[in-house]
């Protein structure tokens, strides 16, 4: 065992601190932003209250577990990188193991949370992603190729099945839009940030794209990306039966990541690539939420 995972002494609550960051709330808190509006969508309404609850719950464990998995796996280039030398694997706070031992038991109680109190497909959703996260992206793609944050990217636009499955215990052309809705806005938004840490990424040896091509063709790719994601968020209204309010917010919001995205391919700079990843995150919450609005002022 080497010196930075050597066990700490921490108290009772910087234990549980140490735990909680393993699963990488701000993560799970933007999965869970894209779930519940499409909870209501797929209802026509708002779904109960104890279903709402229990399918965010298993949602957040079963991402909460894959996130800690992922940081066992990566604890060898966290080390490397500046953005992740705080990780409690890196650090010791948390030893190995027992992040194992945590993130598994999450992923347990996630399936069996959801299968008793949800269904089984959004359970069986719930954890494939999980899968497709530790195995083809984090294990596979994320060290080995420049497409990695592209395809690893399914997993998180997957938590859209959960919540639609968790009402109609089927998945539709309309959660099919929403996933390919996420998959592509993925691309830029982790882009956006990987040309700040395309340094921390050098140094740990792994392909983001911001490292293996120039800053202007990256820029390129993420406009590219964003026209596609920008056209699939107004195929949606017709396919979900959303009304005028999202339509034009769909639209508006579109257009200003679009100009966004459009300015970081003229400009090229650190400066404009954070100020479109923040944007980013904006985008996709008040996408949602406004989706979930809608099905109320206009369903």
């Amino acid at each position: 065992m080497s010196a930075v995972e050597a066990p700490q002494r921490l108290t009772f609550m910087e234990r549980v601190s140490a735990y909680v960051a393993l699963t990488k709330p701000r993560i799970i808190e933007l999965l869970l932003i894209t779930t519940l509006p499409t909870m209501v969508v797929a209802q026509g309404g708002l779904p109960s209250v104890w279903l709402m609850v229990a399918t965010l719950l298993g949602g957040a464990l079963a991402a909460g577990g894959a996130n800690a998995i992922n940081m066992y796996v990566d604890r060898d280039i966290d080390r490397l990188m500046h953005r992740t030398s705080k990780r409690p694997l890196v650090t010791g706070a948390v030893a190995p193991r027992n992040a194992l031992i945590f993130a598994i038991t999450l992923e347990v109680v996630a399936f069996i949370e959801l299968w008793a109190w949800v269904n089984l497909l959004s359970a069986v959703l719930a954890v494939s992603a999980t899968l497709f996260y530790v195995f083809v992206y984090t294990l596979w793609l994320k060290r080995t190729s420049s497409q990695n944050i592209i395809i690893g990217g399914a997993a998180g636009a997957v938590p859209v099945l959960v919540g639609w499955a968790a009402v109609q215990n089927t998945i539709t052309w309309a959660p099919i839009v929403l996933f390919a809705i996420i998959f592509v806005w993925t691309p830029p938004h982790f882009w956006a940030l990987a040309f700040k840490y395309k340094d921390d990424y050098a140094a740990a040896n792994v392909p983001m794209l911001p490292v293996v091509a120039t800053f202007r063709r990256t820029s390129i790719e993420i406009f590219v990306y964003t026209v596609v994601m920008v056209g699939l968020t107004l195929v949606l209204a017709p396919v979900a039966h959303l009304g005028w309010l999202y339509i034009v917010s769909a639209a508006v919001l579109g257009a200003g990541f679009l100009a966004m995205a459009l300015r970081l391919w003229v400009k090229a700079t650190p400066k404009a690539s954070m100020q479109l990843f923040s944007y980013s995150i904006t985008y996709l919450t008040l996408l949602f939420v406004i989706m979930a609005v809608d099905v109320f002022v206009t369903g």
